[in-house]
């Protein structure tokens, strides 16, 4: 399902992610652990398509996430950590919100 190698992302003199690779399959759940400035949120959001590799590849269900962007950010669904809260929404009903802007 998802497939990320060799993923690289330099800001400049930084390397945030430095090559990074990983396969997922279908239902399997995973979850990136680590200190601040590890990378984690960054290399989400290039699994995304929000941001592009430095080097290397992503691709989602088979599909490129840079040359067929559209294809492979059908086939999942992304939430920022810095999504705003409603206090009037229950967790699950604030899921079926998001689900639905996509």
């Amino acid at each position: 399902m998802i497939h990320a190698e060799n993923l690289t992302k330099d800001y400049g003199t930084v390397v945030a992610v430095k090559r990074l690779s990983f396969d997922v399959g279908k239902g399997e759940v995973v979850g990136f652990l680590g200190p601040n400035g590890a990378g984690k949120s960054t290399t989400l959001r290039m699994l995304a398509g929000f941001l592009g590799p430095t080097e290397g590849r992503v691709e989602i269900a088979g599909f490129d996430i840079q040359s067929a962007s559209e294809q492979a950010r059908a086939q999942i669904g992304y939430m920022p950590e810095s999504s705003p809260l409603y206090p009037e929404m229950r967790v699950g009903e604030y899921l079926a919100f998001r689900a639905h802007l996509k």
